[in-house]
């Protein structure tokens, strides 16, 4: 697995979440992680939560960090959920680690019962795909800055932080799926 964190600003529109996205903008063909910070405004036609697209819900940040995940061994709904949901639980653990309490319901953090992230997951016929966001700072939801981590040096920190826990938590599973012998054999 391949962890990109991007040196330059970079905006989320949605389009990200799409198939070989990585590929195209970067050559990488395996499983990966691509870290960026840039504004958040999600267009209509890539909403990929029906929920919020029924509703005509915005999805939108002036200054969010993102994560897109790809992983190319299934295209399984329930599996792509579990990853996204251990993507959020790592995130929280970093957090909590630097001394930032947040809570978790489902996919989602928050931070002084304000929402702090926003995420969707989903497969195709090639790969699932993960998108996770948080706030480095926005007027109305939780951001980084309100639990301390406001500076550039410290969100730089975090993306590439959690980007290379992602790709340790999957080369360590990797490494279990080699040790483990099938039950029933002897």
């Amino acid at each position: 697995m391949k962890c990109i964190v991007l040196p330059e600003k970079f905006d989320y529109d949605g389009s990200q979440i799409s198939s070989l996205w990585a590929y195209n903008s970067f050559g990488v063909q395996e499983d990966s992680i691509v870290v960026f910070r840039g504004a958040c405004d999600v267009k209509i036609e890539h909403m990929i939560d029906l929920e919020d697209r029924r509703a005509n819900e915005s999805i939108w940040s002036e200054d969010m960090v993102s994560f897109i995940i790809e992983h190319f061994d299934s295209v399984d709904l329930k599996l792509v959920y579990a990853r996204q949901r251990l993507f959020t639980a790592i995130v929280r653990e970093y957090l909590a680690g630097i001394g930032v309490e947040t809570t978790r319901q489902g996919d989602d953090l928050f931070l002084k019962g304000k929402k702090l992230t926003v995420s969707i997951a989903s497969a195709s016929a090639v790969s699932q795909k993960i998108h996770f966001g948080i706030n480095v700072s926005h007027d109305v939801y939780g951001n980084m800055k309100e639990a301390g981590i406001g500076e550039d040096k410290q969100v730089v920190g975090f993306m590439q932080a959690i980007g290379e826990a992602y790709v340790c938590e999957f080369e360590d599973i990797e490494k279990d799926l080699r040790k483990s012998r099938p039950l029933g054999v002897v």
